[in-house]
């Protein structure tokens, strides 16, 4: 069974730091690019970072570009997103989801192609 957790999650104060996980357990990891979406209150779900298999490309949503850095260790089967200088645009629950990928380069910006899916962790940032 494919599982993916995240972890990390809780309520910060604006320009305060926290550091999520996603950890995967039943896939072959150097297999899959992951990604991190993020959906706040009353809005739909939108892709903020991924990154890919071979750790060879990232991407950020333009909303969280200098703030948040993705990162995965292949040995743990883990991603990181490492999110500082927190808003309270950030609030919501972050998901992360995985994607197989024949290329190198790819990442899931977008929901479309996602095979797995966590169940999520809440943020909230607020004073």
């Amino acid at each position: 069974e494919v599982q993916l957790v995240e972890s990390g999650g809780g309520l910060v104060q604006p320009g305060g730091s926290l550091r999520l996980s996603c950890v995967t357990s039943g896939l072959t990891f150097n297999r899959y690019a992951i990604g991190w979406f993020r959906q706040a209150p009353g809005k739909e779900r939108e892709g903020i970072s991924c990154i890919a298999r071979a750790d060879y490309n990232t991407y950020y949503a333009d909303s969280v570009n200098g703030r948040f850095t993705i990162s995965r260790d292949n040995a743990k089967n883990t991603v990181y997103l490492q999110m500082n200088n927190l808003k309270p645009d950030d609030t919501g629950v972050y998901y992360c989801a995985a994607e197989v990928a024949v290329g190198r380069e790819y990442c899931p910006r977008t929901e479309s192609g996602v095979d797995y899916w966590g169940k999520g962790t809440l943020v909230t940032v607020s004073s």
